[in-house]
């Protein structure tokens, strides 16, 4: 079989497998129960798994017994099928460390007398610096929205309050309206693992978005009341049809604005202003525990990956502009 390589071509085989046999959702929903109640994951991170372990189980089609019989080399096979069509190293070691979780879990009740996955080994994973704009580039992007429509001054707001507060993407379009205090000029926010965090908003963002609470989101609204979201929270951003935004939509909001920017698609990642709001906080001298606890991480080490950008950063202005760079 020639190998797959786009996601399209990817997502085409996936849905090309067999339905998920019911012997085998059943230990998957088991396991779902037990780290949501362990954890508290976030329904993306629930639907993550399940997507993971559905995967493999589809593959495995209940071929000896399924999912709870799936061995070492079974477990092999699947990760050496997926890497031939096109699945990468970082995909493959996310789903690893899914499989070790549920086989941990199938351990721990006596419904294994081992574990498949503990004698495979992570993949390798190439070290991927996160893409940042230079500030003038923000500045652009930042610039782009029409504010002199309803729509122009809320896509404002949102771009202004997430390089602001460096908030992830799921984090903006899931922000509730109760999350923000104007007075005192902090955002409430829930993350990953529902951990919540403060967050000062800046007082450009606080002017974006007081204007957009004040003129647009009442013209987008109707006068009516937002529709809730699945939390049964009501949304800060709404569209016009009083719901909240996906965040295929704030993307396809990020790429207009950067085309009017003249920024290139290819320098911009849906997390691009959370990456520029880390990076050029180092750059002008933040500490990094300080940062850590902005950006809502559990371990340092994940913030660290800012300091190479950072240095890379540095480097840069040194080779420019030094006599002997």
């Amino acid at each position: 079989m020639s190998a797959t390589h786009t996601p399209a071509e990817r997502r085409q085989l996936v849905q090309q497998l067999p339905p998920l046999r019911e012997a085998d959702a059943r230990p998957i929903q088991r396991f779902l129960d037990a780290i949501w109640a362990e954890q508290g994951l976030a329904r993306a991170s629930l639907d993550s798994y399940r997507r993971d372990l559905g995967g493999l189980a589809r593959w495995r089609d209940g071929a000896s017994g399924g999912l709870m019989t799936m061995d070492r080399a079974g477990l092999f096979d699947y990760l050496a099928w997926r890497t031939r069509h096109g699945w990468t190293a970082r995909s493959n070691a996310r789903l690893l460390s899914v499989l070790r979780a549920f086989y941990g879990h199938a351990l721990k009740r006596g419904d294994r007398a081992d574990d498949p996955s503990a004698l495979l080994e992570l993949p390798k994973l190439p070290r991927s610096l996160p893409k940042a704009l230079a500030e003038s580039q923000i500045e652009a992007l930042l610039a782009a929205p029409d504010v002199e429509t309803p729509l122009g001054l809320r896509d404002r707001a949102m771009l202004e309050l997430m390089y602001a507060a460096g908030l992830r993407v799921s984090e903006l379009v899931n922000l509730p309206a109760n999350a923000v205090n104007l007075r005192q000029g902090v955002l409430r926010v829930t993350g990953k693992g529902s951990k919540e965090r403060l967050v000062p908003l800046g007082e450009e963002s606080q002017h974006w978005l007081e204007r957009y609470l004040a003129q647009a989101r009442p013209q987008l609204s109707g006068g009516k009341p937002a529709l809730a979201m699945e939390d049964g929270q009501v949304p800060m951003f709404i569209g016009a049809d009083r719901s909240a935004m996906s965040r295929q939509q704030f993307w396809v909001l990020v790429k207009a604005c950067a085309a009017v920017a003249g920024i290139d698609p290819g320098k911009i990642s849906p997390h691009g202003l959370r990456h520029s709001f880390a990076t050029h906080l180092l750059n002008h001298g933040a500490d990094l525990r300080a940062l850590q606890m902005l950006l809502g991480h559990s371990s340092l080490s994940t913030t660290q990956i800012y300091t190479l950008v950072a240095r890379e950063h540095l480097q840069k202005l040194h080779r420019k502009h030094h006599p002997r760079g």
